[in-house]
C-alpha cells in the first residue's frame, strides 16, 4: 500500500502568465506558495476476489474492468499512461475541489507519485510536475496554466519563471521572522462558490486578446516588485498587501468570469474593514478569498467576514511526499 500527501498552493502574483500561449512569446513569472492543507492518495493492487478489476473512490465510487469504463479523466489517462492495472485508489482532501487552490493538479501530482511508488520506481519533482502537466493539459485537454502542477510537486515559497525553453523554480529567500509575519498577516476565507478552473480559463481566452496581453504584462511586472518587497528587509512588508490589491483589480479586467458581484461585494467589505489588499485565489469565479491584514485590523476583518468560513493555515515546504510505503508482490494480469 502507498499513501502520498500533496499540498495545495496559493498564487500571489503573475497568474495567467503561466499559460503557454502567453509565456512562449512574452515569458512569464509567478510567485506562489504551498500551505498546510493537503490531498491524500492511497493506492494498492486490488485482490482478485471481485467481479471488477479496479475500484476508485473520490467524490464518486467506480467499479470497472477496462480503462475506457473509468469516468474520471485524470485517473483514466494516468492509469493508461503508466500502464497501471487492478487498483484500489482512494482520494481524500482537506479542502473542497474546484476551489481555486490547484486541487486537481495536486491530485494529479499525488496520484502519479503513488503510481510510481507502487511500481517500485522513484520519480523526482520535475518528472512528477512535467507528467502532471502532460496529463492534465494534453491527455485530458483541460485549459489552464502550468504553475499548479509545479507548485504541488516542488512545494515551498517560490518564484517560477516560464519561457519557450521550459520553466525554472527559484525559492524566494526570506528571513524566518519576516516570512512568519507575512503568514500571520494573511487571512483566508471560503466563499462557498466553486467552479472548474478550466471553465474560467476558457472564458478568459475569449475577448480582446491584445488588451488581455497588455494586462498580463502589467501583472507580470508586479512579480519583480513583489519579490523585492519580500526579500529586501528595508522594504515595508505591508506593501505586499497593497500590491495584491493592484494585481487583483487588474486581473478582474481580464474577463468577466474572474469575479462575480457577490465576490466583489465580499472583497470590498474586507477592504473597508481594514485589509490593505487581497485577491480571489485561482483562476476566478469562486473559491477562497485571501486578504492581507495588519494585526490591528484583523478583528474588524474577521467580523466583516463572519458569514464565511475562516481557514487558518501555515506555509509549508515539502511538496508531494510518500508518507506510507509498503511494497507488495504483484504479477501483472492486464485488463
Amino acid at each position: 500500500m502507498i499513501i502520498t500527501k500533496t499540498p495545495f498552493r496559493m498564487s500571489f502574483f503573475g497568474g495567467g502568465t503561466d499559460i503557454e500561449d502567453y509565456f512562449v512569446e512574452y515569458g512569464g513569472s509567478v510567485i506562489s506558495t504551498t500551505f498546510d492543507k493537503y490531498c491524500y492518495v492511497t493506492v494498492r493492487h486490488l485482490p482478485r476476489f471481485f467481479e471488477y478489476k479496479t475500484h476508485l473512490t473520490y467524490s464518486k465510487m467506480e467499479y470497472v474492468n477496462e480503462y475506457d469504463e473509468i469516468q474520471h479523466p485524470a485517473i483514466r489517462e494516468a492509469m493508461r499512461m503508466l500502464d497501471m492495472h487492478e487498483l484500489r485508489l482512494t482520494y481524500e482532501s482537506d479542502l473542497p475541489a474546484k476551489s481555486g487552490l490547484g486541487t486537481s493538479s495536486s491530485f494529479a501530482v499525488g496520484m502519479l507519485n503513488a503510481f510510481y511508488a507502487l511500481k517500485g520506481k522513484y520519480a523526482d519533482r520535475k518528472k512528477l510536475a512535467d507528467e502532471a502537466i502532460y496529463l492534465e493539459r494534453v491527455l485530458c485537454k483541460e485549459a489552464g496554466g502550468l504553475q499548479d502542477q509545479i507548485a504541488a510537486a516542488y512545494g515551498g515559497f517560490n518564484r517560477i519563471n516560464f519561457g519557450k525553453d521550459g520553466y525554472e523554480v527559484l525559492p524566494i529567500i526570506i528571513s524566518p521572522e519576516r516570512k512568519k509575519r507575512l503568514n500571520h498577516n494573511l487571512l483566508m476565507y471560503f466563499t462557498g462558490f466553486v467552479r472548474f478552473s478550466s471553465d474560467v480559463h476558457k472564458e478568459i481566452t475569449k475577448g480582446d486578446s491584445q488588451n488581455k496581453f497588455s494586462l498580463l504584462q502589467e501583472m507580470q511586472n508586479m512579480v519583480d516588485e513583489a519579490e523585492n518587497i519580500l526579500t529586501d528587509e528595508k522594504r515595508d512588508l505591508d506593501d505586499f498587501g497593497r500590491l495584491l490589491d493592484k494585481t487583483w483589480r487588474l486581473k478582474r479586467q481580464t474577463s468577466s468570469a474572474v469575479s462575480t458581484e457577490s465576490i466583489d461585494t465580499l472583497y470590498e467589505k474586507g477592504m473597508e474593514a481594514g485589509a490593505l489588499g487581497g485577491k480571489l485565489l485561482g483562476a476566478g469565479g469562486g473559491g477562497f478569498l485571501l486578504f492581507y491584514v495588519q494585526p490591528k485590523y484583523q478583528k474588524a476583518v474577521q467580523e466583516a467576514m463572519k458569514d464565511l468560513l475562516y481557514i487558518p493555515f501555515e506555509f509549508e515546504n515539502s511538496g508531494t511526499t510518500v508518507v506510507h510505503y509498503v511494497p507488495e508482490y504483484y504479477e501483472s494480469k492486464k485488463i
